[in-house]
């Protein structure tokens, strides 16, 4: 059984598709390369801000499920999601431009060993900046070049997955056992586990909080974390595999942008298995990614339908010129 790669992409879930397109554009600096519809729920857009290229473990996803009540943090969640940024250095500039965004954070930390900065959003969202600076392990991607951010402080990919529990024993086996994830630390209350390459863009976090109030999804939570495996062979390996521990699974479903597994491994928290490909390049060039709505072939005889469902957001950025903003 080949190891999982890393951390693939995390999908939460938003009040607002157009205030979460304005804080990950214009605060966080990240690239919308998809706009689309949640494939299993149509009137429901599902919006992918990533690197440059969309690369594989760079995304963050968000559904905008109409009526859903905000969600309530606690345990047995996945409780924040963290972003690499490639230096301590950044995470400075990342205070300063938090300071002046109005921005909610934590000031800058210590965790196993590197610098981190946690922050929220309009939503109460959890989300933490990771320094590169002393990591190895799976590479990084690559800013968005045209970006607001400047590139030597820009977000380059996903962090650790952060995941509350009231039980860990339990789960720290199913990490270990089924997921071939590595046990490499333990600080305080928080478990470290690493996968294929390691480093921070393969690392699962467990926080042991035997005492928290049960979490509640909604908006302001996350829908799930997925983890990335090369294609489909490897897929229907996984498949396979967990089979021989009765684990129910979703078998292959095809989601055209990348092939998926979903596996629900407590009862609110979903993992995935995703594919490296084919991509987010399949329908949209380079230069306009994320600016139309974009459907997977299966759907666009509904497209019609669809355009009525769900109401237009303009992401066009192309025609547009972002100055890098330096923080004083």
């Amino acid at each position: 059984m080949k190891p999982l790669k890393g951390v693939h992409h995390v999908t939460a879930i938003t009040s607002s598709a157009e205030k979460n397109y304005a804080f990950f554009t214009e605060v966080l600096g990240m690239r919308l390369v998809k706009k689309t519809v949640n494939q299993d729920d149509i009137q429901t857009y599902h919006l992918f801000f990533a690197d440059d290229t969309g690369s594989p473990g760079t995304d963050m996803t968000f559904f905008d499920f109409p009526g859903v009540p905000k969600g309530v943090h606690g345990a047995n969640e996945i409780a924040q999601t963290a972003f690499r940024v490639p230096s301590d250095d950044a995470l400075d500039y990342w205070v300063k431009r938090f300071d002046r965004l109005k921005i909610e954070h934590t000031g800058i930390q210590t965790q196993f060993g590197k610098q981190t900065l946690s922050f929220t959003d309009f939503d109460d969202q959890k989300y933490q900046l990771i320094s590169d600076e002393k990591n190895t392990g799976v590479p990084a991607g690559t800013p968005w070049q045209n970006g607001p951010i400047p590139l030597e402080y820009a977000i380059t990919g996903l962090g650790p997955v952060f995941l509350r529990m009231t039980e860990v024993a339990a789960f720290k086996q199913l990490l270990e056992k089924v997921f071939n994830f590595r046990h490499v630390a333990q600080e305080g209350a928080l478990d470290l586990f690493e996968t294929g390459e390691g480093g921070n863009g393969a690392q699962v976090i467990v926080e042991h909080a035997p005492s928290s109030p049960q979490a509640q999804q909604g908006y302001g939570t996350v829908h799930h974390a997925a983890f990335r495996v090369q294609d489909k062979a490897e897929i229907e390996a996984w498949t396979a595999w967990l089979k021989n521990f009765r684990i129910p699974n979703s078998g292959y479903v095809e989601r055209y942008y990348f092939g998926s597994l979903y596996i629900r491994v407590a009862p609110q928290i979903l993992f995935e298995i995703a594919t490296d490909g084919p991509g987010f390049m399949e329908d949209e060039p380079y230069e306009t990614l994320g600016e139309k709505l974009s459907l997977p072939p299966a759907l666009e005889p509904k497209r019609d339908k669809i355009e009525q469902l769900v109401r237009p957001i303009d992401t066009v950025r192309s025609t547009k010129i972002f100055e890098k903003e330096y923080e004083k």
